[in-house]
């Protein structure tokens, strides 16, 4: 039977002083360990970056509908902050 750690990786990173600090700080608050600290610290780093991307690509192509330059319409529109 596997179990979630039979795949994993160890490696060793350095951490200036003033942020051990904090992530100590912070996973005595929630109590856990700093290894299970830094996993989920790196899988909402991983999550962010996948949900970015997945807007992006919705959002892909959402200007060529348009009849107007983009940057003409930029300059159109920052110019009405003069007025």
């Amino acid at each position: 039977m596997m179990t979630r750690h039979d795949d994993v990786m160890r490696t060793i990173i350095d951490l200036p002083p003033d942020q051990l600090r904090a992530l100590d700080a912070w996973r005595e608050a929630h109590g856990v360990s700093r290894a299970e600290a830094v996993r989920q610290a790196i899988a909402r780093l991983l999550e962010a970056d996948d949900q970015r991307g997945e807007v992006l690509a919705k959002t892909r192509g959402l200007w060529a509908a348009r009849d107007e330059d983009g940057l003409a319409y930029q300059e159109r529109m920052r110019s009405e902050w003069d007025r």
